[in-house]
């Protein structure tokens, strides 16, 4: 069961949270790779909350080699920073969420999945936009293209 519900219930309290991740492309062919989120059946990129003191930079060098296990890999420039927010039904409270994304790129393709991660896959551009649920995830797979072609 998802602890996540939408929409946003105004009449409830709300809390901020800030997370950071990255788009990670392959070296070799810009393939993009996505994880799996097995609890809630979806494709994601790479990201988690920044701990306190945590500069964002840090957070999504962390959050990569967490969730993927990659070791070996080189965060880029920042991409873009998206929000939304969303009723948390454990927690009982709506949440405000920012996220900002970075550029990441390796040669490394082999990944080992933190256990909430049931698949990977290295994908196309337009393959992951096909992929991921969410709009501000293609949001940020829009910034990305747009980076590419600058």
């Amino acid at each position: 069961m998802h602890r996540f519900s939408r929409p946003f219930r105004p009449g409830r309290p709300a809390i901020a949270e800030i997370a950071s991740g990255a788009v990670v492309t392959s070296r070799r062919d810009g393939r993009i790779l996505l994880l799996h989120l097995a609890g809630e059946d979806r494709w994601c990129l790479p990201k988690g909350h920044v701990e306190p003191g945590e500069s964002l930079r840090a957070a999504a060098r962390r959050e990569v080699r967490e969730e993927t296990g990659l070791r070996r890999f080189a965060l880029g420039a920042e991409i873009v920073e998206v929000h939304y927010r969303f009723y948390d039904m454990r927690r009982r409270v709506n949440v405000v969420k920012t996220v900002v994304y970075f550029r990441a790129s390796t040669t490394v393709t082999r990944v080992r999945r933190e256990p909430l991660f049931d698949d990977d896959r290295w994908v196309t551009l337009a393959q992951a936009h096909r992929l991921v649920p969410y709009a501000t995830e293609r949001a940020v797979l829009r910034a990305t293209a747009a980076r590419r072609r600058r």
